[in-house]
């Protein structure tokens, strides 16, 4: 499935088209004269901008339209990231702001960095461009371990997947580039033969309601809802990945071969995520290790019609989940008592208690009062 998106392959299109349209012509000038020069100014800054980007993109054969969101996204230059407390952006981690890029982690062994995004997303339908760069001394599967796109509840979160929390609670998509799981095969003499065989590096996705590990032995494979090979390491060219969840439909889907093409990897109906939760990227080293950059962030937010049926069942959800996949249960916890509600649990527990012994004592003297009439 190819979609057709407004990325900068189609930008000198616009531009040209803009041209055109900024033409002189008899009507033109006849126009222009009527035309007082702020009015002028004005609609040739409003035409500029529809040609630059900043208004809607028709996405597709169908109604649908995309926004570039400002404040979900990121490119160069980097100006204020992670050292700003106005910036939009932090770093965690061994993160790096460059000049053409961020490094989440250097080509050096044990690092983590991660790259988070300040503003919660509330948006229903988007798509989220990421243009990455992999590479290292590394030969062949001796590099690692990959970063992590992120769409979670919790956001700077260090931890041991990729980079981040486990048991998060959202959304991860993986670009693993280490086979964990054929190489602890091989070092128990044992022959690697798994049901579906992986060609690493390897796209994944799983989403999470905060009650399933990452399995990093076996490279997430118990947990995925979908994968596919990606040789993105060591490349001349830019590689991208864009991330598109429209009506609980999530799609996956590659840019690595150079010819500004986008490629299919995951496909999953019935995906439901919260409004609200965090974009993020990070990446981890251990034993081994590779540069792991990200040049750009850009979030759109895509306008599509819905039916009102589809309106019904596409209501908000609190917790991600997937449809015909069972999630174990989340048992909450219970929140914390407050001052007020600890006193008066502990008053009425010593009113009780208090009641309760006058009450035995009361019976216990008519029991004595009543055995003693017995005996006259």
């Amino acid at each position: 499935m190819a979609w057709t998106t407004g990325r900068a392959f189609s930008e000198g299109t616009a531009v040209g088209k803009m041209a055109v349209a900024l033409a002189p012509s008899g009507w033109w000038r006849r126009w222009r004269r009527r035309l007082s020069a702020r009015e002028v100014s004005r609609m040739l800054l409003l035409l500029l901008l529809l040609g630059s980007g900043q208004g809607p993109r028709q996405v597709g054969a169908g109604q649908t339209f995309e926004y570039l969101k400002r404040e979900h996204s990121l490119s160069k230059p980097y100006q204020g990231v992670g050292t700003s407390s106005s910036s939009l952006w932090n770093l965690m981690g061994n993160a790096m702001v460059m000049t053409q890029y961020i490094r989440l982690t250097p080509d050096m062994q044990s690092k983590q960095g991660a790259l988070w995004n300040r503003v919660p997303c509330f948006l229903r339908d988007w798509e989220l461009q990421v243009h990455f760069r992999i590479h290292g001394q590394g030969k062949k599967n001796l590099h690692g371990d990959g970063l992590a796109i992120w769409y979670t509840k919790d956001r700077m979160q260090p931890g041991p997947v990729f980079g981040n929390m486990d048991k998060f609670v959202g959304l991860g998509v993986f670009v693993d580039t280490y086979p964990n799981e054929e190489k602890q095969q091989e070092a128990q003499k044992r022959r690697y033969s798994p049901g579906v065989q992986r060609v690493f590096p390897y796209i994944s996705a799983m989403v999470n309601n905060g009650s399933l590990s990452y399995d990093h032995e076996r490279d997430g494979r118990p947990t995925e809802l979908g994968g596919c090979t990606a040789i993105v390491r060591n490349l001349h060219y830019d590689t991208f990945l864009v991330i598109r969840y429209v009506k609980r439909h999530l799609t996956i889907m590659m840019d690595i071969d150079g010819k500004h093409e986008w490629r299919d990897c995951i496909e999953v109906p019935g995906v439901r995520l919260p409004r609200g939760y965090y974009f993020g990227t990070s990446s981890i080293t251990g034993d081994l290790s590779d540069n792991h950059d990200v040049i750009s962030l850009k979030l759109f937010e895509l306008t599509v019609e819905r039916t009102p049926e589809e309106e019904k069942l596409h209501r908000d959800v609190f917790l991600p989940s997937v449809d015909n996949m069972k999630l174990p249960e989340m048992t909450a916890p219970l929140p914390p008592l407050s001052g007020l509600a600890l006193f008066l649990i502990v008053f009425f527990s010593l009113v009780f208690s208090v009641f309760a012994i006058v009450i035995g004592i009361i019976l216990y003297n008519k029991w004595q009062d009543q055995s003693r009439k017995r005996f006259y």
